[in-house]
């Protein structure tokens, strides 16, 4: 985890470099959080005062002597002394920014004492370019210049090629403000000779290593060229068999699964075939049953009429006869016998039954006429049971005359002119 750490302070500080300042602070609030769970003291101090470094560059100087602060007590404990001249050089540069020179000369002095204590050169040579910058921004020119030799002797004796060309450029700014302008104008010539050697060998270096690196790219693509040939060759053929196999497999696969749906659809199929069936045959019977219930109601009426018809026929030859007597209880007997001509119970039931066989037969019917009589309705359902007219007459208890005229009226309202029966069994 702490490796983790560790490669986040060093992309936080590449974010820095670029001008990345919010993706920086991401990267360092990162390693600062392993730190912390890994204890690791070192680790956080040196964030803590990147961060701390990183809001001095936003101007955040509060937020910024915070960190350095919590950095501070972090070396304190570890009694780390190039940790806290580093610490203590950032300080130093905050104060420096809010033009507190005072403060800052003082961090600047702690933290060039503790690099002399452990003889850190290097870091000594920019400690002392800031104590020189601090010095001529308080119009104390000579020391600064004194502290900016110190620091070209350090840079010659570590050979820091741009530390040296670093502090010519200052002593050309103090002895232009000593008011000593050729020797201004001859330490900011040796520092710009200094800086075109430095840029000169560093051209160098890179065209060598960039030639280097283009003759080693050139024979690796070379001895790649022959590999990758080969390489091509074979993956190319990998790749074709591959496919084929995959083609194959897919097609098995689609194959085998339209055999699966047209066989399941087939016994769908068959399911629905054989049940439609049941269902039509269950259909037929039960209509057949009806029809016969229907058909054997119809015979029971014609015989109970035809009976009635001939016990009335009988009564009428009683009434004429002068036997007085009888007459009252035979009158009676009559008006019984004409009363149960007209009761409609069985109609009630003949209705039921025909709508049953013939569910759709008035709906049809009332498209031609919707205004027909009880009546109408009787002697259009026994038409269209296809009935003698004799049985029908019988049925409806009128003459074969009123039939025919009963009939003459029902094409009238129905307004056809073809046959009655032949229309009324089309329906």
């Amino acid at each position: 985890m702490n490796a983790l750490a560790g490669n986040l302070d060093d992309i936080g500080t590449l974010y820095y470099y670029n001008r990345q300042p919010a993706m920086a602070k991401k990267q360092y609030e990162g390693a600062l959080l392993i730190y912390s769970r890994e204890k690791n003291k070192a680790g956080m101090a040196a964030t803590l005062g990147k961060i701390g470094h990183l809001y001095e560059k936003q101007q955040s100087y509060d937020s910024a002597f915070l960190f350095q602060r919590q950095a501070l007590a972090q070396y304190l404990q570890l009694d780390d002394r190039q940790g806290m001249a580093k610490i203590y050089e950032n300080i130093g540069s905050i104060h420096e920014d809010l033009a507190r020179y005072d403060s800052a000369g003082y961090y600047f002095q702690q933290a060039l004492q503790l690099n002399r204590a452990i003889a850190d050169d290097t870091a000594s040579i920019e400690v002392l370019n800031n104590l020189g910058d601090v010095l001529r921004k308080t119009g104390r020119y000579r020391e600064g210049l004194y502290q900016t030799q110190q620091a070209l002797v350090l840079a010659r004796k570590v050979n820091e090629p741009y530390q040296v060309s670093g502090a010519y450029r200052d002593m050309a700014k103090a002895y232009h403000l000593l008011g000593s302008h050729d020797s201004a104008y001859y330490y900011l010539e040796l520092s710009r000779s200094h800086l075109l050697d430095i840029y000169s060998k560093e051209s160098s270096r890179q065209v060598a290593l960039l030639q280097t690196m283009y003759e080693l790219e050139k024979k690796n693509r070379e001895i790649d060229g022959f590999t990758n040939t080969r390489r091509v060759t074979r993956i190319t053929t990998l790749a074709v068999i591959i496919v084929v196999v995959l083609l194959i497999v897919l097609g098995t696969v689609i194959i085998s699964r339209q055999r699966l749906k047209i066989r399941h659809a087939e016994i769908l199929a068959r399911q629905d075939k054989q049940q439609f069936e049941s269902q039509k045959e269950k259909m037929q019977t039960e209509l057949e049953h009806r029809k016969m219930e229907l058909s054997a109601h119809t015979l029971h009426i014609i015989q109970k009429n035809q009976l009635l018809e001939q016990l009335q026929q009988r009564l009428d030859e009683l009434v004429k006869d002068d036997r007085r007597d009888q007459k009252k209880q035979l009158r009676q007997l009559q008006q019984q016998i004409n009363h149960s001509f007209h009761h409609d119970h069985y109609w009630e039931e003949f209705s039921n039954m025909f709508e049953q066989v013939h569910h759709a037969f008035y709906n049809n019917l009332k498209k031609y006429c919707d205004k027909l009589t009880p009546a109408d309705l009787r002697l259009v359902a026994l038409l269209k049971m296809n009935l003698p007219s004799g049985d029908i007459a019988t049925l409806l208890s009128v003459s074969q005359d009123s039939l025919r005229v009963m009939r003459y009226r029902l094409r009238k309202k129905l307004n056809i002119d073809e046959n009655l029966t032949a229309f009324i069994q089309s329906l």
